[in-house]
């Protein structure tokens, strides 16, 4: 089997300025001011090494930080599900993806499943207000909840996904599709084949340089993308 790990944000689907939104919102709730600084767009960064820098860039006090990020990041999912409606309204699936994501879930040989810097409630939200939830395996991904360090996730993922389906997950029948350098360091560093799509912040030549196996301009095309699943494991 092939443990097929999928990013969230950019890659499947875009909710615009909500996340910074709550970013904005929390900082403010926890802090008490205003945030003039918010963190960088389409990094792929996990959220509790985002909350960090917004702190940080933000001049609150060092001593603060770590009390400060852990309040704001559990109070991240609930946030986000206040802006429910917003991401329904403003947010867009990209283009391919639901196509993708059904093609690779049709597949018996195939477990379909996320790994992404987004906490783990933060996702299901995401993903189920835009209807992408119903083709992945959401309790065998790897999720910044289970640890900031993105690359550790992949083996987060490889672990569940293989009590879940009796099978031993390793960077040999690991497969991650993604559109940030994060997304490639994840899989380089983690143990994970990497298809890059060209759909966030980063252009194609920047995925190449940094190691990606594969790089796609988009997820339109389904019948290449199982190929390129397929031959990251043969060419293994």
């Amino acid at each position: 089997m092939i443990l097929v790990l999928w990013d969230i944000d950019r890659t499947l689907l875009y909710t615009g300025d909500i996340d910074r939104r709550v970013y904005r919102e929390l900082f403010e709730e926890v802090v008490g001011r205003r945030a003039e600084r918010l963190p960088a767009r389409g990094t792929g960064v996990t959220m509790p090494l985002a909350v960090r820098e917004l702190l940080r860039v933000n001049s609150v006090e060092p001593e603060r930080i770590e009390e400060l990020a852990y309040e704001i990041v559990q109070r991240m999912p609930d946030q986000l599900g206040s802006h429910h409606e917003d991401i329904v309204r403003e947010g867009k699936t990209m283009p391919g993806a639901a196509a993708a994501l059904a093609a690779v879930d049709r597949r018996p040989d195939f477990v379909p499943t996320v790994v992404t810097g987004n906490l783990q409630g933060s996702a299901e939200i995401k993903l189920r207000a835009l209807g992408l939830d119903k083709h992945l395996d959401l309790a065998s991904g790897g999720y910044a909840s289970d640890n900031s360090h993105r690359p550790a996730l992949v083996r987060v993922a490889q672990q569940r996904a293989g009590g879940r389906y009796d099978c031993d997950f390793t960077c040999e029948t690991t497969v991650i599709i993604g559109d940030s350098l994060e997304d490639v360091r994840t899989g380089r560093e983690g143990g994970a084949r990497v298809i890059a799509v060209a759909s966030g912040t980063t252009p194609r030549h920047e995925l190449t340089a940094a190691g990606a196996h594969h790089v796609i301009e988009d997820l339109t095309d389904s019948s290449q993308l199982i190929a390129l699943i397929e031959g990251c494991i043969v060419s293994r």
